[in-house]
């Protein structure tokens, strides 16, 4: 990594139209997505470009890790395969650089319409209601829900040897320990618990 003591230029720095392509190709790798457009790709880094412009501490650690870039793909970092490109990533992922890049993505690449769309994702609910009645069981891409009504013969299981606790049947209703009174609800489980 190159630091701002060995090159106080740094701090003068303004990000090229390159620096922006070379951003794009970075959150690519990190964040692959081949059904994505280049779009969203596009806005996350014009964001990242924008909190570098406000902040002299982010413009010089994108500009820094720019440099590391290109010095670690040994020329430009566009032209390196995935598998490479990878590889020089994952040297600089505790970097200062990586790290902003990192959370700047996670919190901007995904507010995106158009990745809504190709995930999948409704948006938020809270102004339409909330999922309860929008989309909670909206689940298309799993099969029907197989239901059942068991018909069987009803079994008691024991489930304490204590007098107070109350088994519970394979049916799932509560039988009073003492009386061997099937409850069908807590406060009747509880009363006759509690004779």
């Amino acid at each position: 990594m190159v630091f701002p003591a060995k090159f106080p230029q740094l701090n003068a720095t303004e990000l090229t139209e390159e620096a922006r392509n070379v951003l794009i190709r970075v959150i690519r790798v990190a964040f692959p997505h081949p059904s994505f457009p280049d779009g969203p790709y596009e806005r996350t880094a014009d964001t990242i470009l924008r909190e570098a412009e406000n902040s002299t501490w982010f413009r010089v650690a994108l500009t820094q890790g720019l440099i590391t870039l290109r010095d670690l793909a040994g020329g430009d970092f566009r032209e390196l395969n995935e598998a490479d490109a990878t590889k020089v990533l994952r040297r600089i992922e505790t970097t200062e650089f990586f790290g902003f890049i990192r959370r700047t993505t996670v919190l901007n690449l995904y507010d995106n319409q158009d990745v809504w769309d190709i995930l999948g994702y409704e948006g938020p609910s809270f102004d339409k209601g909330g999922y309860i009645n929008r989309g909670f069981d909206d689940l298309d891409w799993l099969p029907p829900a197989r239901i059942t009504t068991y018909e069987g013969p009803e079994h008691l299981i024991e489930t304490s040897t204590g007098g107070s606790v109350a088994p519970v049947s394979t049916t799932g209703r509560a039988v009073a320990a003492d009386s061997g009174t099937v409850v069908d609800d807590d406060e009747a489980l509880l009363s006759e618990v509690a004779k």
